[in-house]
């Protein structure tokens, strides 16, 4: 109704006005200092496009391993009942409100050299993660994997299971109901939950720099690259800067109709 939205109180008015410059004004301020004029020559940089393409090939190497993990994990979430469930969602969600350090933390308490599985992976395989390039997929993966689990998660409930019991009564398996019937129902929200991991693993810091270090060219990604940028070559720190908000953007915009982003008619 359109009487509802003529008169805004001033006490609601202007602290919302403050609270969207505050939002906006830093990413303005970004786009005012940007080197327009030497933007492609610094898109060109060496270390720009090695921390360019790391941070794609590790964020997609995430996503690939937290779709692997996190679709079975959300179907035993929405499609079963057992004892705990409500303790072990909660632990996947953790990684959400964990400080991303302390999870880099706890990843070295667990993958490192002397850690409880890192020990055993080196001396029987010679696999060691931290500090190498596949430290920062695992890294990625471990923040990341909380966003697919709960878009997949939700997007399992909101599916009708008589679907599923209908193919089983044509004596499909369990496993061939999920693959030909459960997938293709879920596949936008396994898509809205993969975009969202994609971009979280991109733009990764804490968990990265504490448990794979900060190697140019091996584990240097473009957050990492920012942060040593910021002391060295201000200019190149807006350029990757740029780089991270038009993706956040490109990714806002993708899911816009799955999260009810933007205005919708009626």
């Amino acid at each position: 109704m359109t009487g509802r939205r003529a008169g805004v109180p001033w006490a609601l008015l202007v602290p919302a006005l403050a609270g969207l410059a505050f939002l906006v004004l830093p990413l303005a301020g970004l786009l005012v200092r940007a080197p327009w004029s030497t933007l492609g020559a610094r898109l060109a940089e060496p270390q720009v496009l090695a921390a360019l393409r790391l941070s794609l090939v590790t964020a997609t190497l995430a996503t690939a391993l937290c779709l692997v993990l996190g679709v079975p994990l959300a179907w035993l979430l929405a499609r079963t009942r057992f004892p705990g469930q409500g303790l072990v969602r909660a632990l996947v969600i953790v990684p959400l409100v964990l400080p991303p350090v302390v999870g880099g933390v706890a990843l070295l308490m667990l993958l490192g050299r002397r850690g409880l599985l890192g020990r055993w992976l080196e001396a029987a395989f010679g696999v060691t993660l931290p500090f190498s390039t596949a430290g920062v997929v695992v890294a990625e993966a471990f923040v990341a994997l909380p966003f697919l689990v709960i878009s997949v998660e939700g997007a399992l409930r909101a599916a009708d299971s008589r679907y599923e019991e209908a193919a089983a009564t044509l004596g499909a398996s369990r496993w061939t109901a999920f693959r030909r019937v459960t997938l293709p129902l879920i596949a936008p929200g396994v898509l809205a939950g993969a975009t969202l991991s994609w971009a979280r693993a991109l733009g990764e810091f804490g968990a990265t720099i504490t448990f794979a270090g900060n190697f140019p060219g091996r584990t240097q990604t473009m957050p990492l690259a920012v942060y040593l940028a910021l002391e060295t070559d201000p200019e190149a720190a807006i350029v990757l800067s740029l780089v991270l908000l038009v993706v956040s953007v490109a990714v806002l915009a993708l899911l816009r109709d799955h999260w009810g982003l933007g205005a919708r008619a009626g």
